[in-house]
C-alpha cells in the first residue's frame, strides 16, 4: 500500500473537510458549569460539540458511543488490539481583541481563524478525516481504530477519567494536540491555589483601600486583562492617576482609568499565551499588582500584594519560591499565575499551574512550597497533579510515527519534549503527534488563533498513513 498518495486523497475531500471543520468551530464549546444540566454536565456548547462529532461519524458509517455526555468514541475495524486517537472539542475562553468573530471560522489568506482552530478542533477534524480515508479505501487492518473525543481537556480531564471507567485502554495511540514531529515526553502538571491567611483586617489605615482586584480565567492561560477598584482618600486620586499613567508608559503596556461612584477603577491589558510558557505573554495581573504594591495600602492588602511582588513578578521559573528545577529531558520548571484575585472582605489568592520536568519529585517540591507559604501566612489549596509522561525513543510507536513523518515531509522526525499536557498522557503508550509544523507560530490560547488550511490538509495525510501503519 506504499503507492497510496495520501495527500491527494485528502485534497479530494478538501471542500467537505473545510465545511465540516467550520461547523465544529462555530460551536462555542467553553466549559459552562454554571448553566450545566444532567445531560450537559459541562454546558450546552460542550455537549453540542461532542454530539456534532458523534453524529458526523454515524453519518459516515462509524460505530459511535456517547459516554455520559462527557466523552465519546468513533470505531472502525476489528481486532484484539486497538489504536487510540485522543482528541478534544472543548476550548478555552476566547478572550478579547479578535480581528474577527472567534466562532465565525473565517478564512483569510489561507488561514482559518477561530478559537479551537489549532487547539484542538482543527486537529480533531484532521484525525477524523484520516480515519475516514482509511475506511473509504477499504484497507486491510488487524487492529481496531478508536477515536476518543473528550470535552474537559482544558480544565480537569474529568472526561477521560469517566471514559476509561467504562472503556478499555487502547494498546497504543497518539494525540493530535501539540507539535510535529513527535513529542515523546511531557512535563508534569500541578495546579493549585495559594490562599491568603492573614488575620488582619482590610481597614482604612492606608491612603488607598483595594476593594477588589482580579485577573485571569484559567490556570493555564496568561491573563490578558486585570482590573482593580480602589477607594482613595479625598485629594489623592489625581496623584495616583498620574502615577498610573507614568507606570503604563514606563512598562509599555496599555491601560486606562475611570471614576465610578467615587471609586477609582484601574484597568491594564496584557498579552495572553498558554500557561506552559508564561514568558510568551504579558501577565496583566502581575503588572497591575506591581503598580498597586507601591501605593499606601492597608495591612491586609500590603500583605497580599507584597507577597505577589516578592515571589511572582518577573519570575516564571520558581526561583524566588525556591522550587526551580531543570533536567536534560524536558528542560526547566515553569509556573504561571493564571488567576489573581483579592477582595477586601475575604483576602486574596493566586491560582497557579506548575509544569515540572519528568525527573522532578513533585512531592518534595510540594512539601518545600507548603513550608514557605505557611511562613508567609498563605496556604496551598485545591492541589491536583498530573504526573509526567514519557515513552521510550526506540518503541514501536515512535519508530512507526517517525517513518511516516519522514516519508510525508522529507524531514527528520526530531523527538521533542513539552511543558503542555496532552491526552497522550492518558494512554499507557501514547505520544503527542502534531499538528503544528516546525517554524509555525504557536497561537494556541491566544487571540486570533488560526491554522493554515494547507497545514491541516498535510497533517490529515500524515495521520491517515500513521493510522494505517499502526493498524495494518
Amino acid at each position: 500500500m506504499s503507492s497510496i498518495d495520501w495527500l491527494n486523497e485528502v485534497h479530494n475531500r478538501k471542500d467537505s473537510f473545510i465545511k465540516d471543520l467550520q461547523g465544529l468551530l462555530q460551536i462555542r464549546s467553553v466549559l459552562d458549569e454554571e448553566n450545566a444540566t444532567e445531560d450537559a454536565p459541562f454546558g450546552k456548547g460542550v455537549k453540542e460539540a461532542l454530539t456534532y462529532m458523534l453524529s458526523l461519524g454515524e453519518k459516515d458509517g462509524f460505530v459511535s458511543k456517547n459516554v455520559q455526555n462527557v466523552a465519546g468514541h468513533l470505531l472502525y475495524g476489528e481486532g484484539t488490539e486497538n489504536v487510540g486517537i485522543l482528541c478534544h472539542v472543548d476550548v478555552v475562553p476566547e478572550g478579547d481583541g479578535w480581528a474577527s468573530d472567534p466562532y465565525k471560522a473565517e478564512i483569510r489568506d489561507g488561514k482559518i481563524y477561530a478559537r479551537g482552530a489549532l487547539d484542538d478542533k482543527g486537529p480533531t477534524m484532521a484525525a477524523y478525516y484520516a480515519m475516514k480515508i482509511v475506511k473509504e479505501l477499504h484497507l486491510p487492518l488487524t487492529k481496531e481504530i478508536r477515536m476518543i473525543i473528550g470535552t474537559d481537556e482544558e480544565s480537569d480531564w474529568r472526561c477521560v477519567e469517566t471514559y476509561f471507567k467504562e472503556e478499555s485502554m487502547p494498546t497504543i495511540g497518539f494525540a493530535p494536540d501539540a507539535d510535529f514531529p513527535i513529542i515523546f515526553a511531557e512535563k508534569g502538571i500541578a495546579d493549585f491555589d495559594i490562599v491568603q491567611k492573614f488575620s488582619g483586617e482590610a481597614s482604612n489605615s492606608g491612603e488607598v483601600k483595594i476593594l477588589s482586584f482580579s485577573s485571569g480565567r484559567r490556570y493555564n492561560m496568561v491573563p490578558d486583562f486585570a482590573q482593580a477598584i480602589i477607594e482613595v482618600k479625598e485629594g489623592e486620586q489625581t496623584e495616583i492617576i498620574q502615577r498610573y499613567q507614568n507606570y503604563l508608559k514606563l512598562e509599555n503596556v496599555p491601560g486606562r482609568y475611570l471614576v465610578d461612584n467615587g471609586d477609582l477603577v484601574l484597568e491594564l491589558e496584557g498579552v495572553s499565551a498558554h500557561g506552559l510558557e508564561p514568558n510568551n505573554g504579558v501577565n496583566a495581573g502581575l503588572k497591575l499588582a506591581d503598580f498597586l504594591v507601591e501605593l499606601k495600602l492597608d495591612e491586609k492588602a500590603i500583605h497580599y500584594f507584597q507577597f505577589v511582588k516578592k515571589f511572582f513578578v518577573n519570575d516564571s521559573r520558581g526561583k524566588k519560591l525556591g522550587i526551580n528545577y531543570e533536567d536534560d529531558i524536558t528542560g526547566e520548571l515553569t509556573l504561571n499565575a493564571g488567576i489573581l484575585d483579592y477582595q477586601a472582605n475575604r483576602g486574596g489568592k493566586i491560582g497557579q499551574t506548575v509544569r515540572y520536568p519528568v525527573t522532578n519529585d513533585m512531592d518534595k517540591t510540594k512539601e518545600k512550597l507548603t513550608k514557605l507559604l505557611t511562613e508567609h501566612s498563605f496556604s496551598l489549596e485545591n492541589f491536583t497533579d498530573s504526573k509526567p509522561h514519557y515513552v521510550e525513543k526506540d518503541s514501536e510507536l515512535i519508530q512507526t510515527l517517525s517513518k511516516v513523518y519522514e516519508e510525508q515531509t522529507g524531514e527528520k522526525a526530531k523527538l521533542l519534549s513539552i511543558g503542555g499536557g496532552t491526552y497522550a498522557r492518558s494512554l499507557e503508550k501514547g505520544v503527542a503527534f502534531g499538528p503544528l509544523f516546525p517554524g509555525r507560530e504557536d497561537i494556541a490560547h491566544k487571540k486570533d488563533e488560526y491554522m493554515f488550511i494547507e497545514d491541516l490538509l498535510k497533517a490529515t495525510a500524515i495521520y491517515a498513513q500513521a493510522i494505517y501503519e499502526l493498524a495494518k
